[in-house]
């Protein structure tokens, strides 16, 4: 478990698989922003069960508060000639918006796969227009890198994605 300034972050346990499944399917707490695809129960479970959603080049981690589950965090490769990894996040619920908990999970995920990995980089996908992930990636120290035009298919239509990145130096020093 890392512990933070105001969240926790854990390994998802089995038990926790009914409720993680009602929350990641409930399309009315994504937001604007985040990816509309759905596993089916059967598929989160068989996920779960291959290696708990934890392994060495990606993962998830819940957010908890409270011992109330308000979101998750998790990692995977940018992409097969870039070393780093890019780092996604949903919060359950706007009830849980404001409040640091995306900032405080960012920073302790980057700070742990710093310490533990062999990469110098860390990425946030951004739509333009997602202001809270901007405030998030500026409070984490990430720096804007530039556009990729049409790249995301979401909502019916093709979005730019804004590239934000973090380098071990820059986390090293910001952590000074």
């Amino acid at each position: 478990m890392l512990r933070g300034e105001v969240i926790e972050l854990r390994l998802v346990e089995e038990g926790d698989l009914r409720q993680l499944y009602e929350l990641m399917s409930d399309l009315s707490t994504r937001g604007a922003y985040f990816p509309l695809g759905v596993l089916s129960e059967p598929a989160l479970r068989a996920a779960f069960a291959k290696n708990g959603f934890w392994d060495d080049d990606e993962g998830m981690l819940v957010m908890v508060k409270d011992n109330t589950i308000v979101g998750e965090i998790e990692f995977f490769p940018i992409t097969h000639y870039v070393q780093g990894y890019e780092i996604s996040y949903q919060l359950f619920g706007d009830q849980h918006a404001g409040r640091g908990y995306t900032s405080d999970a960012v920073n302790l995920l980057v700070g742990y796969l710093f310490g533990r990995k062999r990469v110098n980089r860390m990425q946030l996908n951004i739509h333009p227009g997602n202001t809270a992930s901007k405030r998030v990636a500026e409070k984490c120290g990430f720096v804007f890198e530039g556009i990729m035009r049409g790249c995301w298919f979401h909502r019916g239509e093709y979005h730019d994605l804004e590239i934000w990145s973090l380098l071990r130096e820059e986390a090293a020093a910001a952590q000074a």
